[in-house]
């Protein structure tokens, strides 16, 4: 078998396009998971019962079930009980970003147990509001103390996206599978695909050391 990696190039304009709507995918729905997921933290410590059930329910819901079914869930049965057309793009990120959510809420809730008690008690002799306390106390020492944690879930969130190509979403794997069609090279396209997720994931994981390193300096 003879690869010919050098006509598959010039023909990667498509791939590459859909890359950087793969990196705006994973960006936008890393932010809405990392807002989910501190919204979920802080309803888990609410005083009302029910709201703290109801965030256990729905991170068991979410660990428990598919994200292939909960992005077809976002896609077809969310627009017609809400009476709003999202588009296959919003019905994504809206679905990988409350994917994500849950689990943000888990790491986030293992960062708070680092967290000594004294700090809270302290915080309220000052005389500090609860929502201070966690914005301007808590939820700082938290990030710092789970930032591998976190670029491991938002490597996780880009290596879902492809899953986004069952709603017509043309990330870099539809992309790919489009290429493959008019070329009849999927070893040479699939390679290339793969390593271009590669310099995704591994950009974004030395971004998480360089992130580290500075909350690092931080904590000292």
């Amino acid at each position: 078998m003879n690869f010919e990696f050098l006509e598959i190039i010039p023909q990667m304009g498509p791939m590459l396009q859909a890359t950087v709507i793969t990196i705006v995918i994973g960006f936008v729905s890393c932010l809405v998971g990392l807002v989910i997921g501190t919204l979920l933290l802080l309803l888990r410590h609410t005083e009302y019962s029910a709201v703290r059930l109801l965030v256990r329910v729905y991170g068991s819901f979410i660990r428990g079930t598919p994200a292939l079914v909960q992005i077809l869930v976002f896609y077809y049965v969310l627009p017609p009980l809400i009476g709003l057309d999202i588009g296959p793009i919003t019905a994504g990120i809206m679905a990988i970003g409350f994917n994500s959510g849950a689990y943000v809420a888990e790491i986030l809730r293992g960062g708070l147990s680092r967290i000594a008690p004294g700090q809270w008690e302290a915080a309220q002799a000052l005389g500090m509001k609860k929502p201070k306390i966690w914005f301007k106390v808590i939820l700082p020492q938290i990030y710092n103390s789970v930032v591998p944690l976190l670029v491991n879930e938002f490597t996780m969130v880009i290596k879902i996206t492809p899953l986004l190509s069952t709603i017509t979403v043309l990330e870099l794997t539809r992309a790919s599978q489009h290429l493959i069609t008019s070329t009849y090279r999927p070893v040479e396209v699939l390679t290339m695909a793969a390593v271009l997720y590669f310099c995704i994931c591994f950009s974004l994981s030395q971004l998480g050391e360089i992130l580290q390193r500075r909350s690092e300096k931080y904590r000292l």
